[in-house]
């Protein structure tokens, strides 16, 4: 059973860009989506189907999107990198310089 979650603990997907711009000033709402329908980041729905981002959500877009502005890695190496985390193992290769919120 998973732990409740306080309701300001939910970003829309709104703020989650307003958090993101100061560090990929590129990154869009469209961008956003595309990553999750990728399966890279997978925010909660509320009833009427909004997204719900966590700080969990932000950290892995955070590392997603500096992984490629740093690295140039394909979406597939960087999933492969996410699985690892999750896992808890490191991924081969190093992080993102600019990533460093802590992934789970």
């Amino acid at each position: 059973m998973s732990a409740a979650v306080p309701a300001r603990a939910y970003m829309s997907i709104g703020e989650v860009l307003a958090k993101l711009r100061p560090d990929f000033p590129d990154v869009t709402i469209s961008k956003i989506r595309f990553l999750e329908s990728e399966g890279l980041v997978e925010p909660q729905r509320t009833p009427s189907g909004y997204r719900k981002f966590t700080h969990e959500d932000l950290s892995r877009l955070q590392y997603v999107l500096a992984a490629q502005r740093d690295q140039y890695l394909p979406l597939k190496v960087i999933r492969e990198h996410l699985d690892a985390i999750d896992r808890g193992l490191e991924p081969d290769g190093t992080r993102p310089s600019s990533s460093t919120v802590p992934l789970k």
